[in-house]
């Protein structure tokens, strides 16, 4: 049989992470005050981190430091700071998502685990392995994995961590936009405005939220999870309330523990319209849910019983202690824990017993008040053979002092120490001005008919489309699908496509790289990837990647000051996709013969919805559109313009406005976030 996962719990807040060692939890994610997905939390600056490294390494419990949100090239040198002063602390593994911070702290910290975030969208063994090759130990899964999906990650031999519990996005982590480019709060900067919790209907409906999801709970597949070797189970909710981090952590831990847990407390602290495990079951009906009223009441009654869980400290190890007691001599008190920490600490000198000695029962008494620690009385024995005593009041002050002197081994013992290496910080130049070349992305092959091969350098174009147009093969690159539902099956087709002499490949995410390398193609990066400053840059070049698109939420400015060993390029036009979702939430509202292929905000803006089959991605309501800003692109080795609906003529006309910086101005666009950027 398996053992039990780790239980890894949340803590936006110190509260929460006692909340969380107190109620039962091996491990806690935390983030600092910079570089952390959850930016709206309190989080830990460094002395909050130290203590709170010591609290959990007391415990016997790891510390995570969520170190997940993308860098810019000017935050390298305060990124370089945490990651230290986080090593010095003796957090046990960070948990991160940027391309190039993971390089760094790989040669900086070399010793020091990496766990990939979700944010990462690793969803298939060959992204596993992709991560492997980065030197990753933990892979976080994307929540979206079905049972089977978790079981084939599992038997790559990775550690694989699970979300258990909590809210469920409707995006990919790490593959949404919405909040960036509606309000320019990242969520690959841990800025997210929740923009999916608003209204947004396929008819227009003012009061329907269609990408809201219920909270996920796989509380009744923990022996299931533990079958499948998933190493760790993650509770969700770094911007929780304590109360919400006990009652979850009290419930998971009954669970693996063969108990039964309290599940209308757990509902009660918190849920959107209940719960949901279609993810895991495979099962995607119901999914959808908001917070209602009668969820609101429900938690304000829970919170007050919820405080008394983690009142008090939680006991982790039966001590055994000795008493010895010498003529004029101080007396001394040993101590070892179930782990086989031990400590001796010398107190009062004794004296003479006028009456009765110190016996075991009066010593006993006062030496297992042991209340306001995390230890027991295990077993006692007493040595006082010369007739002494010692008042309660130094028996008490012995008790202490031994408390806090195998506190202080238990943590010291349990505290990684990590030697670290000077980082480097990428040196930044400007990149010269240069005529781009221009790459067309299309969906469909007509959309080729009326492109000549000196149009453009390359097409990208759906791999199920790559053989259906007469463009040179030399000039397609071949666009995988963004999230893999058969990975086998993707491959037999990829090889079927390098057979055919196409040997270029789009790739947007982990896998993909894997993949392509394996069959020999020339791999194309694409934004899927967030490739955000230099250092992910050099990254996906040691990678395999021959050119790559940057994050279109990166300033124009911060582009211009990024290197790179390849040619960089930028997206120029084109809806940009705003989220991608296992889930189709116009099925759920309407069904799909009533498919309205879009959705409205409570604004009434319309956002195209593009389907294929498996997956769904939400587009941007305008298309970018810089032709007559040419000018200011001019730093990018080539531009992407990204085609939707249009036709092969309109396609045509497009790549000569840019060509020529021609204006279209006089219809709806956006300049995306190439002006004003991201929080």
């Amino acid at each position: 049989m398996q053992k039990n996962p780790e239980l890894l719990a949340p803590a936006g807040s110190s509260e929460a992470l006692i909340a969380a060692l107190r109620c039962g939890a091996d491990a806690v994610y935390v983030g600092a005050t910079q570089f952390s997905a959850r930016q709206s939390a309190k989080n830990f600056d460094l002395p909050a981190l130290r203590e709170a490294v010591q609290l959990c390494h007391l415990y016997g419990a790891k510390l995570y430091l969520t170190l997940n949100t993308l860098l810019f090239d000017d935050e390298y040198s305060d990124f370089i700071s945490v990651a230290a002063g986080a090593a010095e602390a003796g957090a046990d593994a960070f948990i991160m998502q940027d391309l190039g911070a993971v390089s760094l702290v790989r040669r900086m910290i070399p010793d020091l685990p990496v766990h990939a975030s979700t944010q990462m969208s690793i969803h298939t063994p060959a992204g596993v392995e992709a991560a492997r090759q980065l030197g990753i130990t933990r892979v976080v899964g994307a929540r979206e994995l079905s049972r089977q999906q978790i079981a084939a990650l599992c038997d790559t031999g990775m550690e694989i961590e699970i979300f258990c519990h909590g809210a469920l996005c409707m995006s990919f982590s790490g593959q949404c936009y919405m909040s960036a480019m509606i309000g320019s709060r990242s969520a690959n900067r841990g800025r997210c405005a929740q923009t999916c919790r608003l209204p947004f209907s396929a008819e227009g409906k003012g009061d329907y939220c269609a990408l809201s999801l219920r909270d996920l709970c796989l509380i009744d597949h923990l022996s299931e999870l533990r079958d499948l070797g998933v190493a760790s189970l993650k509770i969700e909710g770094r911007m929780k309330r304590p109360e919400y981090v006990a009652a979850a952590v009290t419930a998971y831990r009954k669970a693996l523990s063969g108990e039964t847990p309290d599940y209308e407390q757990l509902r009660a602290v918190f849920s959107r319209s209940g719960f949901t495990d279609g993810y895991f079951t495979d099962e995607r009906r119901k999914m959808f849910g908001v917070r209602m009223k009668e969820d609101v009441t429900a938690a304000k009654d829970a919170l007050p019983a919820l405080a008394a869980l983690y009142a008090h400290p939680r006991k982790v190890s039966d001590v055994q202690m000795t008493l010895t007691l010498q003529e004029e001599v101080p007396a001394v008190l040993s101590l070892t824990d179930t782990d086989g920490n031990a400590v001796s600490v010398c107190g009062a000198v004794p004296q003479k017993a006028l009456k009765a000695p110190l016996d075991e029962e009066r010593a006993v008494r006062q030496l297992s008040k042991l209340g306001d620690t995390v230890y027991t009385l295990g077993s006692f024995s007493l040595c006082n053979d010369s007739g002494l005593m010692l008042p309660a009041s130094a028996l008490n002050a012995l008790r202490r002092d031994a408390a806090d002197a195998l506190d202080a081994v238990r943590i010291q013992n349990n505290t990684p120490h990590y030697q670290t290496m000077a980082g480097d910080v990428p040196q930044r130049t400007r990149r010269s001005a240069k005529k781009p070349k221009i790459y067309v992305q299309i969906q469909r092959a007509e959309q080729l008919t009326a492109l000549s091969p000196q149009d453009c350098a390359f097409a990208v174009v759906p791999i199920d489309v790559c053989r259906k147009t007469a463009f040179p093969s030399e000039q397609i690159i071949a666009a995988l699908p963004r999230m893999i539902t058969d990975e086998p099956a993707l491959f037999k087709k990829l090889e079927a496509l390098k057979a055919s002499g196409i040997t270029h490949l789009l790739c947007d995410n982990l896998a993909h790289i894997t993949l392509g390398k394996a069959l020999g193609f020339t791999l194309h990066g694409g934004f899927g990837l967030n490739l955000a400053n230099s250092g992910s840059f050099d990254t996906a070049a040691a990678l395999g990647l021959t050119d790559a698109v940057a994050s279109f939420e990166l300033r124009l400015q911060k582009f211009r000051s990024c290197t790179a060993p390849m040619p960089v390029g930028l997206i120029a036009y084109g809806r940009l996709p705003l989220m991608l979702t296992r889930l189709c939430p116009i099925r759920e509202e309407l069904g799909c013969k009533r498919c309205t292929h879009s959705l409205q905000d409570r604004t009434g803006r319309t956002f195209p919805v593009r389907c294929s089959g498996d997956y769904v991605e939400v587009l941007n309501a305008e298309p970018l559109l810089l032709a007559d800003q040419a000018e200011d692109l001019d730093r990018a080795d080539f531009w992407v313009l990204q085609f939707e609906d249009e036709s092969s003529a309109e396609i045509s006309d497009m790549i000569n406005a840019y060509q020529n910086g021609v204006s279209l101005s006089d219809r709806a666009y956006t300049r995306g976030l190439y002006y004003r950027g991201v929080q």
